[in-house]
């Protein structure tokens, strides 16, 4: 419990509200409070001022849950001898923006930072969902240093389509294909895809959402069980309720992110990842987190550390199920025990609870072996991430766990070459590109060809799109090759079930290997030395160099797109804006006054 009124930490928004002072700024910086109920009494108690970030709205239907668990969140808070502040965050609506929503994530964090800086917030809430909410909170988060505690909304409740679970985003790609190879109408595609979505919450799916939710959980930023709480569920609301008490506490504790997010807690993350089968945004995501937190994480870190880890949760894109059955069975904690057990966790690092994860992990077994698996008897071994580089790009990373048996049968069981196999090249300039030339016949696409998206980076695209899981021509599809192959200087969705080698850095608007690059080069791919490489000679690649005009890059389209373009890195270091790197800890100096 909160120490009595008057005792314990002195908070940061008594330079707001009771500053003996400047009794005039404190008049002006509390009187507009009044104008909706609150009191002097209230917000000159010294009570902690717990802000709740709200990334719901009409134009977040992922998030839309909070705006009724926000209510549970301000209960809990109250409870606990806070006073709730509830903001709007920028929206993000990974489905719908366009050109793409990583242009977001960049924005909600430097207006999330702008509000827990300059106004009387002691604490905060991060309540997430899609994809990109969670690493734009959580990157805030670690900027300004004020205590932090992360509240999922949790995912959709499980799609049937015909007795068929079908999992969001992921039937999307699966439908296509079969859309192309005439088994199924535009009409039922359409259904199959509305019947993935069947409730409030984010993706049902091991894509991004879960995955980043997931991560939030594993470093240490939420309640244990958070991440997998369906968002329709009664322990949704109790999880928000616990949060909001909890969030006061660690206000009095001053427990803040700079004393949970640690090398070996974003270590823990990467684990946990592998072996949920979770999302290849992750590693951008991760690593921006941990650049805003200070750690020192290398991209190299997703092969060293948790390449070598098996396959443990059997839901979609790289499993069977979906998000009711993976939290029945567990959820998070039931993998990271798994982990702990298996001496592949760091089980002292700290936690929002106040006690080690290891503490936080006791009894938590899962209950359903069908969905999670013994660390033991994994659904696949060797199941984490591919780190690959060569003459085409620095940094590439191939998720391994949704290579199926027909892909791996095909490309990587050549006797004596195994997981090595070469590719002759077909390159698309961007989404448009590759829709409008995928079916000419007159490119010769067989099953010996890897496709190539470039222009999709984050100064390419702008922001970086999820258009490199690009499906193989129809006439190969109704030939029973539902995969091809691919390669791109952008991302794929998280729900996609392509084994796509990704986020290759840098991208071709930035000079890499991708931007000289033709259709007809032979690509040799060599998983076991991590090694991606063009079989074009140097001095061809010198004269492509000096004679190729650039590949083409759309103008920018708004004032955002030219700043981001301007200032945005990488996907191997996070595509986070370079010069807010400078900044940590900032709640630890006081803004000026306004007037």
């Amino acid at each position: 419990m909160p120490p009595p009124e008057g005792e314990g930490r002195r908070f940061r928004s008594r330079d707001w509200f009771a500053d003996p002072a400047r009794s005039d700024m404190t008049a002006l910086y509390l009187e507009r409070f009044m104008n909706y109920g609150l009191t002097p009494e209230e917000l000159r108690s010294g009570r902690p001022i717990i802000g709740i970030a709200q990334t719901g709205s009409d134009l977040s239907p992922c998030n839309r849950i909070h705006l009724e668990l926000a209510r549970r969140v301000r209960d809990g808070i109250r409870d606990a001898g806070g006073i709730p502040i509830e903001f709007p965050v920028h929206p993000i609506f990974e489905n719908c923006r366009r050109p793409s929503a990583a242009l977001d994530r960049n924005l909600a964090y430097l207006g999330l930072v702008e509000i827990l800086y300059g106004y009387p917030i002691d604490a905060v809430v991060l309540t997430t969902g899609c994809d990109k909410t969670t690493p734009a909170g959580i990157m805030a988060a670690s900027t300004v240093d004020i205590p932090a505690i992360v509240l999922s909304g949790g995912p959709m409740l499980d799609g049937w389509h015909d007795n068929e679970l079908v999992g969001s985003g992921t039937v999307i790609w699966r439908s296509r294909r079969m859309l192309a190879a005439g088994e199924i109408d535009e009409e039922e595609f359409l259904q199959r895809a509305c019947d993935s979505a069947p409730s409030a919450g984010h993706c049902n799916t091991m894509g991004t959402a879960s995955t980043m939710n997931a991560v939030a959980e594993a470093l240490g930023l939420s309640l244990p069980g958070c991440a997998a709480i369906p968002a329709p569920y009664r322990e949704r609301g109790q999880m928000a309720y616990a949060t909001g008490r909890r969030i006061v506490e660690m206000a009095h504790e001053d427990l803040r992110p700079s004393r949970v997010l640690t090398r070996e807690s974003f270590l823990n993350a990467l684990a946990v990842v592998s072996c949920a089968g979770g999302s290849s945004n992750a590693q951008v995501h991760i690593q921006a987190m941990a650049r805003h937190a200070g750690v020192e994480l290398h991209p190299r870190d997703w092969t060293d550390h948790a390449y070598d880890l098996p396959l443990l949760v059997n839901m979609q894109p790289a499993g069977k199920y979906l998000g009711e059955r993976f939290f029945r069975a567990g959820g998070v904690p039931a993998v990271m025990w798994e982990l702990l057990q298996a001496g592949r966790l760091h089980g002292d690092c700290a936690s929002v609870t106040g006690r080690s994860i290891a503490e936080n992990l006791q009894g938590r077994e899962a209950t359903d072996r069908e969905v999670i698996r013994p660390f033991a008897d994994p659904l696949m071994d060797k199941a984490g991430f591919l780190v690959l580089s060569g003459n085409l790009f620095d940094f590439g990373i191939m998720k391994t766990s949704v290579i199926s048996e027909a892909f791996r049968a095909r490309y990587l069981c050549r006797p004596g070459h195994e997981d090595v196999f070469t590719a002759r090249a077909i390159v698309f300039d961007g989404a448009e590109d590759y829709h409008a030339r995928i079916n000419d016949p007159a490119l010769g696409i067989d099953e010996d060809c890897i496709l190539v998206m470039r222009g999709a980076g984050p100064l390419g695209w702008p922001g970086s799109a999820e258009v490199v899981n690009m499906q193989p021509p129809d006439a190969l599809i109704q030939r029973g090759i539902r995969a091809l192959p691919t390669l791109g200087d952008g991302r794929q969705s998280g729900t996609a079930d392509s084994p796509s080698i990704l986020n290759a850095s840098p991208e071709s608007a930035a000079g890499g290997g991708l931007a000289w690059l033709q259709t007809g080069d032979l690509i040799l791919i060599d998983l076991k030395q991590g090694r991606c490489d063009a079989l074009v000679p140097p001095e061809e690649i010198a004269r492509r160099r000096r004679e190729l005009p650039p590949p083409p890059v759309p103008a920018s389209r708004s004032p955002w797109e030219a700043l981001y373009r301007e200032k945005t890195g990488q996907l191997a270091d996070g595509a986070t804006l370079d010069f807010a790197l400078e900044f940590r800890r900032i709640a630890e100096q006081t803004p000026r006054h306004n007037h």
